[in-house]
């Protein structure tokens, strides 16, 4: 079925079953903290997909209660092949890529993989657990050109063993009636690094419990660091950091000069982003393309005071195109061990084909295959910002990937992430926490 015929589907519907998956769940889904590998599939029915005989397929994913697409990817797939039944397993976010792997490697009998970052996917490859998908998608005629690349930047052993189906990306959310109340006009999407530092500075106003912080910062180590790598010239896989001091210097001046909260009181308190922005703490915040389904729910469920809000392209370096910007993937694999396997590559051709971009898209998230008619969809969906400025930032120039795919990149995220906390709590000067970064990725990419 052609994409233009699921994007005739009712938005309002799509959104009302997205909104209803929190709670309707499936009979057979897993706890969250599930320790223990699931029950054997099917009771007995495992059978090949194109007889027509009931399947039960087990997909493994985190946060369904949080995700607006899961239930409608579900009840649009199920509605095609009544005879499968899609089981759920929640191993939720935190840890989730450890957890998959602990369940893989005790046998469990997952079917459906949801892959959430390059690192967890490239040991996942390195264990053996994916079913290699070179061979399906040429049978399939699978076109790889409709994901914009990242098939290309995610082979391993010259084969490839995940699909995307969400392409996210970093924005700036903004809050339009502090901006307004402020008479400053808004952020547009052509700002330089230089233009995004002075307008947080003008947009910073009050004290104490009324204090406003023109930006924010979320703990994550790419809320920060990634603005070093958007002119193209390094990564953070190459094992020198030393590029990343003009970014920690913009960033902790803004810290000590109370433009943005402090790290430390963040992190120690477990500050989640959507918080500060829901309340109207913040007035830019830089954050990824799925937050844009979560605000839209959140004000129609009144828990987002931030009801008046747009988003534009990421800031730029000078001489960088505008529309430069970071981003992620999230995959889907298949259980290289899965007893129905041919059920299970169809799902996934479905999720990540463009029938299930169309309804991903129609919650208001960023599908892996984005073209006008998805963009249309997205910027349709009711409660997304009507002006033609939030439109526009959904597109991209280029996109850098967090983490580019390196066999060592878990390695690797493991010592930026320490020696960011470091850096920007302060328990080490910017010179020691790049020091600390270049010798030991050296070491690991040495070995």
């Amino acid at each position: 079925m052609r994409m233009r015929k699921w994007l005739g589907i009712t938005l309002a519907a799509v959104l009302l079953l997205s909104l209803l998956a929190g709670c309707s769940g499936n009979s057979g889904s897993k706890n969250a903290n599930a320790t223990e590998p699931p029950a054997a599939s099917n009771n007995g029915n495992a059978t090949n997909e194109s007889t027509g005989n009931p399947i039960t397929l087990k997909w493994a994913l985190w946060d369904w209660e949080a995700t607006a697409y899961y239930q409608p990817l579900i009840d649009a797939y199920k509605a095609k092949h009544p005879n499968v039944t899609i089981e759920y397993v929640d191993l939720g976010s935190t840890d989730y890529m450890t957890m998959l792997s602990t369940q893989l490697s005790g046998g469990a009998d997952l079917d459906i993989l949801t892959v959430k970052d390059i690192p967890g996917y490239a040991n996942l490859v390195k264990q053996n657990h994916l079913e290699p998908l070179k061979k399906y998608m040429s049978e399939q005629s699978i076109d790889v050109s409709l994901y914009g690349g990242t098939v290309e930047q995610i082979q391993m052993n010259d084969e490839v063993y995940a699909l995307p189906f969400r392409s996210d990306f970093w924005l700036i959310y903004y809050n339009k009636d502090l901006f307004d109340q402020a008479g400053v006009p808004y952020p547009t999407n052509d700002m330089t690094l230089e233009q995004y530092d002075e307008l947080a500075r003008k947009m910073t106003s009050g004290s104490g419990a009324n204090k406003v912080y023109g930006a924010h910062y979320h703990t994550w180590r790419s809320a920060v660091q990634l603005f070093g790598i958007l002119d193209g010239q390094n990564t953070v896989v190459d094992g020198e950091y030393d590029f990343l001091k003009p970014t920690y210097e913009r960033i902790l001046k803004q810290q000590e000069d109370g433009i943005v909260m402090d790290y430390a009181t963040l992190k120690t308190s477990s500050t989640h982003y959507s918080g500060v922005f829901y309340n109207n703490s913040v007035t830019m915040m830089n954050m990824g393309s799925w937050f844009i389904a979560t605000q839209i729910e959140k004000v129609k469920s009144g828990e987002s005071q931030a009801t008046n809000w747009g988003i534009v392209k990421y800031p730029h370096p000078k001489g960088v195109e505008p529309g430069t910007t970071l981003g992620t993937i999230t995959s889907l694999a298949v259980n290289k061990k899965s007893a129905n396997k041919e059920a299970a590559l169809d799902f996934m051709k479905f999720v990540t084909g463009e029938e299930g971009a169309a309804v991903i898209a129609a919650t208001g998230t960023i599908p892996a295959i984005k073209n006008d008619e998805v963009v249309n969809s997205i910027a349709s969906v009711e409660g997304f910002p009507a002006d033609e400025a939030s439109k526009e930032a959904l597109t991209t120039a280029k996109t850098y990937l967090e983490m580019p795919l390196h066999e060592k990149s878990a390695d690797i995220e493991v010592i930026l992430n320490e020696a960011h906390d470091s850096i920007m709590t302060k328990n080490a000067t910017i010179d020691k926490g790049l020091a600390d970064m270049n010798t030991r990725v050296q070491l690991i990419l040495n070995n």
